[in-house]
């Protein structure tokens, strides 16, 4: 897999479009699934989406092959998810969401999925920048520590301990919803 991307790449800057074209079919799935995931909005992913590709246009010449295309183009979408973040000087909406209602009203077991998903959706937007992107990375994307090292630009030491207490958080919250939830 890798190996014939490090080729999409090397074909990329010498101003191939085919080869770009086929490096998005690629990657833009996984790509996009990281950024909405930090952002919560759609279109704006979208459109991040489209600037981390036209940033590879424009600096696959520098790609010199010391990290996997994988998570390089993964380290692209990082900075720039980064950067929205920093443009919005980030506000917390935990406090926000409003508490769903009671789930003893729904049998349906469909109901019960969604409403599970929703509280795993809610935990995961508690955990800050950091952890929710380690999580993402590990769970949705399938990465290695080393690898979630290389994108975020960090010590693996320091993934490993973001991942840990990112479960941690998790667990706690989850918990705590679920608990929560049958008193009720």
């Amino acid at each position: 897999m890798g190996e014939n991307h490090t080729q999409l790449i090397e074909q990329i800057a010498t101003g191939d479009k085919q080869a770009l074209a086929a490096l998005y079919r690629a990657y833009e799935r996984p790509v996009y699934r990281f950024i909405v995931s930090r952002l919560n909005d759609p279109h704006e992913a979208s459109d991040i989406l489209h600037e981390v590709f036209m940033d590879i246009w424009r600096v696959a010449a520098s790609f010199e092959g010391r990290s996997q295309v994988r998570t390089w183009i993964f380290g692209i979408a990082y900075r720039k998810v980064i950067d929205v973040h920093r443009k919005r000087a980030r506000v917390t909406v935990t406090d926000e969401i409003p508490e769903t209602g009671d789930v003893q009203d729904a049998a349906d077991a469909g109901y019960a999925a969604r409403q599970e998903a929703e509280h795993l959706r809610f935990c995961v937007g508690t955990l800050s920048d950091e952890h929710r992107s380690a999580i993402s990375l590990a769970f949705y994307e399938d990465m290695t520590c080393a690898e979630i090292a290389q994108v975020a630009g960090v010590p693996e030491g320091t993934i490993k301990s973001r991942l840990h207490h990112a479960k941690k958080l998790l667990l706690h919250c989850l918990s705590g919803r679920i608990g929560r939830r049958a008193v009720a």
